[in-house]
């Protein structure tokens, strides 16, 4: 498999410097090679994007809706396919993956109703004979920019409601999930999706992504990626006055009281913790534990740890594959060595590898201070640590103690501290008896603090994000 530019509906190998790439799940196996771009391929696929939203601004919701069914078929039709690529290149379970995938297809279908649903409402005027209604807009073209961890999902809840609004797309992923793209563009070329609608350019987000924010003309641009990353976006798309979206960092807790069924909670912060390796914004990095019952939970939770079993991505059984590269290997093993240096290590996955590719042994830590980088930084990888609360309101307080708010898990059967904790806990999506990782695609996603710019993805938010609201008004009788 070879990566390559779609821009304007044709195939483009850039003759850059190609890197190739390895199965983290094996690194004997060689999955494809990487073309890189320079920014060239940005020009062309910013005038791509501007004559083709010439036209596809211009057509009814109704006939772009039927574009993005039709992308959805056909993503059904190779969804196999793509979810073996998809884990092949980055590592995910290949059961996540494939659930991945039909999301991305549920996703289609859900944006593809929004095009013969009411965009806008009628609004009273002060004078007599004066139709006064507000519609939505689109924006123009569109910039987005997605990350590895999500290779199917991200991008299509990302292009698929700027479609629906009648927007352009220039599409830059993740280097590491270049090959899942192109595979992705395919399937959209099939699909029929006119030429210049969407356009996909693979390179490095210091070249592409640079170009993209600061020299062409756009005028909307979604990321999701690092905090760091982020706010310089966020920076640079306010001097231009380009409407921008950005999806950050997360340091999820999972509070237990001391009600919680143990049996049943474990499981649900282990998954939250550890699935996907634990590469998700929303994954459980802090597990914050009632006192009486913490013995309990120590208890439990060591011999659920040890007996996750870690395999190749692509066994149907895996519950556990490697992280997705070098790179995120050797910085989840460092916070590991501190943990293992600074801290307890209370809970550790004892299973043994086999295969040669960035596998790394779930570990829950504990015995350190709230303030500890353990507690503070996001690791986005397999090792979590727990903290001890007197009460209810003690648990509150160190859940709210993070520079991040996207999302959080309360354990309980009281419905009473069930309630307060979803108005009290600082985050943008709250959960009772839930995990904390996941959310349905017709919800509104996105997190407070310095987790997001404040706006929402999915569900009838994205609608929002990427669109404008024009008011008109018509005197009928002059």
């Amino acid at each position: 498999m070879e990566s390559k530019n779609w821009i304007g509906g044709e195939w483009i190998r850039p003759n850059k410097r190609i890197a190739v790439v390895k199965n983290p799940s094996n690194l004997q196996e060689e999955v494809g090679v990487i073309h890189l771009s320079d920014e060239s391929q940005v020009y062309q696929a910013e005038q791509s994007s501007k004559q083709a939203f010439k036209q596809w601004s211009k057509l009814t919701g109704a006939a772009r809706s039927e574009y993005l069914y039709k992308m959805a078929a056909s993503l059904e039709k190779y969804s196999e396919e793509l979810a073996t690529l998809a884990s092949s290149e980055m590592g995910k379970p290949i059961t996540e993956m494939k659930g991945e995938v039909t999301r991305g297809i549920h996703l289609l279908r859900y944006y593809a109703g929004e095009g013969v649903r009411a965009d806008g409402s009628i609004i009273p005027s002060s004078d007599v004979n004066v139709l006064q209604y507000s519609q939505r807009v689109p924006l123009g073209v569109v910039g987005v920019i997605t990350p590895w961890n999500f290779p199917v999902a991200i991008p299509i809840w990302k292009f698929a409601p700027a479609l629906i609004c009648g927007n352009t797309v220039i599409w830059k992923p993740a280097e590491i999930a270049s090959l899942t793209a192109t595979k992705m563009a395919e399937i959209f070329e099939e699909a029929g999706l006119p030429a210049g609608v969407l356009n996909l350019v693979i390179g490095k987000g210091r070249v592409i992504g640079d170009t993209l924010l600061e020299k062409i003309e756009l005028n909307g641009l979604s990321f999701t990626g690092s905090t760091e990353t982020g706010r310089k976006i966020a920076a640079t798309c306010a001097s231009r006055n380009i409407k921008y979206q950005t999806e950050m960092g997360g340091k999820n807790a999972a509070i237990i009281l001391n009600d919680a069924d143990l049996s049943k909670t474990i499981p649900m912060v282990i998954s939250g913790a550890f699935r996907s390796s634990g590469q998700k914004c929303t994954a459980t990095s802090r597990i914050i534990v009632q006192k009486d019952i913490y013995p309990s939970f120590i208890e439990q939770i060591q011999k659920a740890v040890s007996h996750i079993k870690i395999t190749n991505a692509l066994d149907p059984t895996a519950y556990l594959g490697p992280v997705a590269s070098k790179s995120q290997f050797d910085i989840v093993n460092s916070y590991a060595e501190i943990a293992r240096s600074q801290a307890e290590i209370i809970a550790e996955c004892h299973t043994s590898i086999t295969e040669e590719g960035y596998y790394i042994k779930p570990l829950i830590a504990s015995g350190v201070q709230a303030n500890h980088q353990l507690v503070q930084e996001e690791i986005f990888g397999p090792v979590a640590v727990t903290l001890q609360a007197e009460n209810f309101e003690e648990a509150i307080d160190l859940c709210n103690q993070t520079i991040y708010g996207l999302s959080a898990s309360l354990f309980t059967t009281d419905l009473s501290k069930a309630h307060r904790f979803l108005n009290e806990a600082n985050a943008g999506m709250v959960r009772v008896n839930q995990e904390t990782a996941g959310v349905e695609y017709q919800a509104p996603f996105g997190g407070m603090k310095l987790s997001s710019s404040h706006t929402r993805e999915q569900g009838q938010a994205a609608l929002s994000f990427y669109s404008e609201i024009k008011t008109c008004a018509i005197k009928h009788t002059f």
